[in-house]
């Protein structure tokens, strides 16, 4: 597969993620949605499904990293090579972006009825339940290390799981969702926050408020750390066995 093939494969695959994530908070939290209110179960079920079908659909293309987070951190290990990281960062930013645009699209009558305007902010990106930026951050950190120890033992040879790794990565966000995403909303994912965030700021949404780019780089940085920890941490818990 060429370089460029594998960089469309991450922005495709990371669209689609948006698309079905952002997708269902849009379909929670904005009024008169027929999903309005169904609660944060609905939410981290269908970014597990966001997740598992985005990477059935572009894995066999460029690995379904979908998240720079994920890049850096296999980067690091040597599971990629640092001459693809700028492009798969790029791609995936690019295809957060897209995917935001095409929910506005899916949903723009709903937020002209919405008057809530941190609502409308929450359907593109992450805010923190208490602001708390050292706080946020440490959870940040938590949650993308969870994310990368539980991929790379996932897809572990030993584990022969075969067709079955998507799935299971799609499991693994639901869980980090479910048990680790209430204080932040679990970025874990700079991607999945900063390119939405940044369609948040050109989209002409009625009544949106500004997009809280003073919280905007703890869930960039803290995935980011979180992720080559991970990597390291597992890497150096396999080498204990060999």
């Amino acid at each position: 597969m060429s370089s460029m093939g594998m960089y469309f494969g991450e922005f495709f695959g990371t669209m689609l993620l948006i698309l079905l994530g952002d997708g269902v908070v849009a379909n929670v939290v904005l009024k008169d949605s027929k999903g309005n209110n169904s609660g944060w179960i609905v939410i981290t079920t269908a970014w597990g499904l966001a997740v598992a079908i985005a990477a059935y659909i572009t894995g066999w293309v460029s690995g379904a990293h979908l998240n720079p987070a994920l890049t850096i951190g296999f980067a690091a290990i040597g599971n990629i090579s640092w001459s693809l990281v700028p492009g798969y960062i790029i791609a995936q930013l690019l295809g957060g972006f897209v995917g935001a645009v095409l929910v506005y699209l899916s949903y723009r009558d709903h937020f002209a009825a919405t008057d809530d305007a941190d609502a409308k902010l929450g359907v593109f990106c992450t805010a923190p339940a208490i602001r708390n930026k050292a706080s946020n951050m440490i959870t940040e950190i938590i949650g993308t290390f969870m994310l990368v120890v539980g991929i790379l033992g996932i897809n572990h040879a030993n584990n022969n799981v075969g067709a079955l790794s998507a799935l299971l990565a799609g499991f693994l966000v639901w869980g980090i969702g479910l048990s680790l995403g209430g204080p932040t909303g679990y970025a874990i994912n700079p991607a999945r926050d900063l390119g939405p965030r940044i369609a948040h700021a050109i989209l002409p949404i009625p009544g949106k408020r500004d997009s809280d780019w003073d919280y905007a780089w703890v869930p960039i940085l803290g995935p980011i750390i979180g992720g080559v920890l991970g990597a390291f941490v597992y890497q150096l818990f396999t080498n204990l066995w060999v």
